[in-house]
């Protein structure tokens, strides 16, 4: 994939004691809320985070994720989130990709893929809203 033709966020942080099981290793549930951490970085650096698609009458429901588990994350190790954008016209796809920042190993990788609704009538849309796409081809620019 040519990543230059695509938004992309990182984002890095410690792994909480927390987000770890019994055995001092990131509970696997925890690791799509990494993802989560940094679609949010993405959507903001966008001007289009969740506060933006409420104000703006849309809603974008998780239809589709996948998740790949490589090697794990401990608890206090550094952790190196990326959100690449890879669709945005029919419906927000984002690919994910969580490393050990201090070794550079990718730890785990996946895709969510997001469809837009009307917030008021849950009907589907097909194409995202043009307060989205103009925003990110803005960035592409």
């Amino acid at each position: 994939m040519d990543e230059e033709k695509y938004l992309s966020e990182e984002i890095e942080f410690k792994v909480d004691f927390n987000d770890c099981d019994p055995m001092g290793i990131v509970w696997h549930g925890n690791y799509i809320n990494y993802f989560e951490r940094a679609r949010c970085a993405l959507l903001d650096r966008i001007g289009y985070n969740y506060i933006e698609m409420e104000k703006s009458g849309y809603s974008f429901p998780v239809t589709d994720l996948k998740v790949k588990y490589l090697k794990s994350l401990k608890f206090g190790d550094r952790c190196k989130a990326k959100a690449i954008l890879v669709e945005y016209e029919n419906m927000i796809q984002m690919k994910f990709e969580l490393y050990n920042a201090e070794t550079g190993e990718l730890t785990t990788k996946g895709n969510v893929n997001q469809m837009c609704i009307k917030a008021d009538t849950k009907e589907s849309q097909f194409v995202c809203p043009k307060c989205f796409t103009e925003k990110v081809e803005a960035l592409l620019k």
